[in-house]
């Protein structure tokens, strides 16, 4: 293979090309990428950015000299709008296109967005365009914002606004906050902590509409009531980037379907967001929308490409997360559901400092921890290894 095409300007295209890269890989690289941007890290949208503590260059992938050494052959503002499986051909929507021996899709998602209406003011927030025009609003000293959507992203929003001392509502149509990743129990937690910083939760309730005359000035719910607001940010989560992709012969469902490997088909795979592989370690088909996991399977990926068929190792990894609210780092791994067991084996809710082991069929399928960095790292290990529940809570009581 002389020549690799990573369609997607990402943190995982960009951590696969450095990886070609570094294990020697001498043949022609070419990076796609709808925005006119330099690759980016993400996290700190919803944080520093937004803040303002951090300008944009702080959170570019590589400098300028380092992206010089990749040797790539950059297309920044190009979208990709097709792929000939046959022929491994990208085409671009400037008509061009772009052909390979082997093609990494790494296109990531965009957010889910509700009817605006046409008003403004009204934002959801994945790259950086998106932070810089919320970051404006917010310095324009907005009175009341709000988020619809309690999830990790909304979480973060919620959080970076109250902390610049806006009024915040959290409008979530949940019982309580990522009900639907962490349960009840932690979910009330999450919901508590945001009570604690003065957030203002709606839970329960959806959001009917908006209204302003050219601006949003009123959030109408479910339950017939309205919240005031200046400023809305939608977080409802994302949809992976796979519209380019109808019609190419790859299976799609949810993300571009890969075998255990992250072969997609002969001579293309996929990473990130954007791509849907059956985990054996969990025994389960999954999608991640992490940080971490964006870099781990770039680099498998990219490598799959390279490896003979037979000889791939499967990709299998325990996923990992962190989200930053106020004073609390929050941290996930593993894979969870909100109908496992739940135990507090470090800490306590109540002080909102605590590690806590998710059990399922007799099995540590992952463990949160609220400012216990030290304990989700033992615990995840011990969910690589495929530890029992029993097992784990054995170390727990043992260890403290």
């Amino acid at each position: 293979m002389r020549s690799i095409a990573i369609v997607g300007a990402s943190l995982a295209g960009t951590r696969a090309a450095e990886t070609l890269r570094r294990d020697g890989f001498d043949g022609a690289i070419t990076i796609i990428g709808d925005e006119p941007h330099q690759p980016y890290d993400r996290p700190p949208l919803s944080k520093q950015v937004l803040a303002g503590e951090w300008q944009p260059d702080r959170i570019l992938l590589s400098d300028g000299a380092a992206l010089g050494d990749l040797d790539v052959g950059w297309r920044l503002g190009h979208r990709a709008v097709g792929l000939d499986v046959a022929t491994r051909t990208v085409t671009l929507d400037s008509g061009s296109p772009v052909t390979a021996d082997g093609i990494l899709i790494a296109t990531g998602a965009r957010c889910r967005e509700l009817p605006t209406g046409g008003l403004d003011g009204i934002h959801t927030l994945r790259g950086l365009d998106d932070c810089l025009a919320i970051r404006a609003e917010l310095e324009a000293t907005p009175r009341r914002v709000v988020v619809v959507g309690a999830g990790f992203i909304g979480a973060e929003v919620a959080a970076t606004a109250r902390g610049r001392g806006l009024e915040v509502t959290v409008v979530e149509a949940l019982p309580v906050p990522l009900g639907r990743v962490l349960g009840p129990e932690i979910g009330t937690v999450c919901a508590e902590v945001h009570r604690d910083h003065g957030v203002d939760l709606r839970l329960g309730v959806g959001v009917d509409g908006f209204e302003g005359h050219g601006r949003v000035e009123r959030v109408n719910l479910g339950d017939g009531t309205s919240v005031d607001a200046d400023v809305v940010v939608v977080g409802i989560g994302v949809i992976p980037n796979t519209g380019w992709l109808e019609g190419s012969g790859l299976e799609l469902n949810d993300g571009v379907v890969c075998d255990e490997t992250c072969l997609a088909a002969p001579g293309i795979a996929a990473a990130g967001d954007v791509a849907r592989w059956p985990n054996r370690l969990f025994g389960e088909t999954m999608r991640v929308e992490h940080w971490d996991n964006a870099i781990e399977q770039g680099q498998q990926a990219v490598r799959r490409l390279l490896t003979a068929d037979g000889k791939a190792q499967p990709y299998a990894p325990v996923p990992w997360f962190w989200s930053d609210q106020y004073d609390r780092k929050i941290q996930l791994a593993g894979r969870v559901r909100p109908d496992d067991e739940v135990r507090i084996v470090t800490g306590s809710t109540t002080e909102r400092r605590f590690a806590a082991l998710y059990g399922r069929a007799g099995r540590l399928v992952g463990v949160l921890g609220f400012n216990r960095p030290r304990h989700v790292m033992k615990y995840r290990q011990l969910v690589a290894r495929g530890a029992g529940f029993e097992e784990a809570l054995a170390v727990a009581a043992r260890e403290g």
